[in-house]
């Protein structure tokens, strides 16, 4: 089976691997970023379009998928990877930083599926893959804003699995763990208050054990298969979990009531 996938973000981490791993199976490819005038790579390959898309800006979703159709002619997979994650103090956060995190990880990806929506009516069928998280399903302490999003991403996507199977259309979730990305870099947004002294040796123990837990995550590459298996394997299967340690951290939940669960994870970063 070949296609063509539109993919958000895919400037880097999971998007761009996901790009690479489709074009490498024969699909044709719309790779979109938000600065796609810094790309090199992609410009250069057969079957691979790369055009702007910003999840925030409207017109840009919009010009994306029609760039996309008028290359290809078609679109069969749509893949909402764009996201970042706002981890901090609740109270130090600013209510513009809230809203941004919910604009790029929840009301972007609706925005870009509703965009490509009139095109999967009219042929009867196409698939949406959500990247969502094990954060969709657990959580760690100071994000309440990530989590929020991915929890929502996990709703949504469960409620239009019911909705776009009217039109032939099927909804897949992707739940990685922790990624070798740029995440914690430029896609880590972390807020907090030095003058908030309550919340210090809470906010020291948990960047510690996030650095920790973080080293030896999966790569991207792994995300990029699993997206591929879910995009392609023609089952009504909802979620796919994506690499090993995904899969033994959401196994550890589904074995453990909240109050065990809960505290392994405060022992797990010293809090």
């Amino acid at each position: 089976m070949t296609g063509t996938i539109l993919i958000t973000g895919s400037s880097s981490g999971i998007g761009r691997a996901t790009a690479k791993h489709f074009h490498d199976q024969g699909w044709n490819v719309i790779a979109t970023m938000r600065s796609p005038e810094r790309e090199t790579e992609f410009t250069g390959l057969e079957r691979v379009h790369v055009t702007r898309l910003d999840v925030q800006d409207s017109g840009s979703i919009t010009a994306a998928v029609a760039a996309g159709l008028e290359r290809f002619g078609r679109i069969d997979v749509l893949l909402n990877n764009a996201g970042y994650g706002a981890y901090g103090v609740l109270e130090a956060t600013p209510a513009e930083k809230i809203r941004r995190q919910f604009d790029v990880n929840v009301l972007g990806l609706l925005e870009t599926t509703k965009a490509v929506l009139p095109h999967f009516r009219a042929n009867g069928r196409g698939t949406v893959v959500n990247i969502s998280s094990i954060g969709g399903k657990v959580t760690f302490p100071l994000g309440s804003l990530y989590h929020g999003t991915k929890f929502a991403v996990e709703g949504l996507s469960e409620a239009l699995h019911y909705e776009l199977a009217a039109i032939g259309v099927a909804v897949k979730i992707v739940e990685p763990g922790f990624v070798e990305t740029d995440f914690a870099g430029r896609s880590f947004d972390f807020t907090n208050d030095e003058n908030l002294a309550e919340y210090q040796k809470f906010v020291g123990g948990f960047l510690t054990a996030m650095t920790r837990m973080g080293e030896g995550g999966d790569q991207p590459e792994v995300v990029a298969e699993t997206v591929y298996r879910a995009a392609t394997d023609g089952t009504d299967r909802l979620r796919y979990t994506a690499g090993p340690y995904a899969e033994e951290l959401l196994a550890a939940r589904a074995a453990s009531d909240d109050a065990t669960f809960i505290s392994g994870i405060r022992q797990q970063m010293g809090l």
